[in-house]
């Protein structure tokens, strides 16, 4: 689509234009969704060590990082509907293996596997959308995406009730839904955009530019991470069942639907940083508190826990729009490459690290583990807002950012 033609579209003209890739995304966060979930659930059944587990589950996230270095060539070499199929495809092969090789080799290669086809799904699908929008249409479109993305996440931990987790069956569920999403992409009579590949940045100079955003991207990656990779694991060992396994994941997942757009709306009206400061201390609040007071009742349980996981899963977007207040229009493209980097590097650590807390002081590491990270991005913020003044006189709009199954 011309630069033209995507000026005279209205927001809703888009949004229908780009129905195909859409609907691909959402049934594929449904197998994503379904995936992370099963594998967490399964992995404690089989009896994995916890630091197992975490090591399988932080392969994901270094399949992820390969990934972002390497789709972008693979999609400007064979096009964006036949590196959606390819990818498609062998993601969905890789779930298989997983169902059929129960083994933490295997598991751990596959999870490798799987995120650097993720990675460059993400790739084709974001850069569809941008060639698609144009200034005026470019936020609720990308706004439509984030729905749907945790829409599929969230919907797709209760896929995992009717089956036993024992069985194959969830795995081929995973298979078949990822395969289904390369229907509508690939049948759409849309033409596909080009991409280019992105230009390098240094990461000092990032730093240097804004200490904070690059910090903020930093514990997003583990914070995550951590929830979509481990909180399965969390919740199996707490004692809970299917059901309330599902419900925990599903309340996590969708709470960063609910916080996105009016954090979003106000990070746009007062300064980040400030903003930065209060949901840090919010999360660091709550999760300290599940983390202390273990024996709570479930429905208060989860409402915490959908309180944190609502405003920790904005700090990635917080983070990326003030460092997007310091640069200028041309660097933009070049530093989220390098941000994208940086969050898939330190989610890479964090099922790892979590758990191998989680395998010496039990489920309780969880949270505590969580409310560290929090806090210490609130200490680190408190610190540099003394030491230099605040500048919100030029600010860029808020950035939605996907989540990472």
């Amino acid at each position: 689509m011309t630069s033209s033609v995507a000026d005279r579209s209205t927001p809703l003209e888009t949004i229908i234009g780009t129905w195909p890739l859409l609907l691909g995304m959402g049934v594929l966060m449904l197998g994503a969704g379904l995936q992370s979930t099963l594998l967490g659930v399964r992995a404690t059944l089989e009896g994995f060590p916890t630091t197992v587990t975490g090591v399988i589950m932080s392969c994901y996230y270094i399949g992820y990082l390969l990934g972002t270095m390497t789709a972008p060539r693979l999609v400007r070499t064979v096009g964006h509907i036949r590196a959606f199929a390819a990818l498609a495809a062998v993601a969905s092969g890789a779930i298989l293996a997983q169902g059929i090789f129960v083994q933490p080799l295997t598991w751990g290669l596959m999870r490798l596997l799987s995120g650097l086809c993720f990675a460059g799904i993400y790739v084709v699908a974001e850069s569809w959308l941008n060639d698609r929008a144009s200034r005026a249409t470019r936020g609720r479109l990308f706004a439509v995406y984030m729905v749907v993305l945790y829409i599929g996440l969230g919907t797709g931990q209760f896929l995992l009730i009717p089956w036993d987790p024992r069985t194959s069956s969830p795995f081929m569920i995973v298979s078949v839904l990822i395969s289904m999403a390369m229907v509508p992409i690939v049948l759409s009579a849309q033409q596909a955009p080009e991409v280019a590949m992105p230009r390098k940045v240094r990461l000092r100079d990032l730093y240097q530019d804004s200490p904070l955003g690059v910090a903020g991207v930093t514990i997003s990656g583990l914070i995550s991470s951590i929830i979509f990779s481990m909180g399965p694991v969390y919740a199996r060992l707490s004692g809970l069942g299917m059901t309330k396994v599902a419900a925990f994941m599903s309340l996590s997942i969708l709470a960063g639907v609910v916080m996105q757009y009016p954090i979003g709306r106000l990070s746009d009206r007062l300064d980040r940083r400030t903003l930065i400061a209060v949901v840090c201390m919010v999360a660091t609040g709550v999760a300290g508190g599940i983390a202390i007071f273990r024996a709570l009742p479930h429905a208060l349980f989860l409402v915490l826990t959908a309180t944190f996981s609502g405003f920790a899963l904005t700090l990635y977007s917080l983070s990326v729009s003030h460092v997007n207040d310091k640069l200028e229009p041309s660097e933009m493209v070049a530093a989220s490459s390098a941000l994208l980097r940086i969050n898939g590097t330190a989610a890479a650590f964090g099922p790892t690290l979590i758990g191998a807390l989680m395998s010496f002081f039990g489920p309780r590491a969880y949270f505590a583990s969580l409310a560290s990270l929090t806090g210490a991005l609130t200490l680190f913020d408190l610190w540099r807002s003394m030491r230099k003044r605040t500048t919100p006189e030029h600010k860029n709009a808020f950035v939605n950012t996907r989540p990472r199954a």
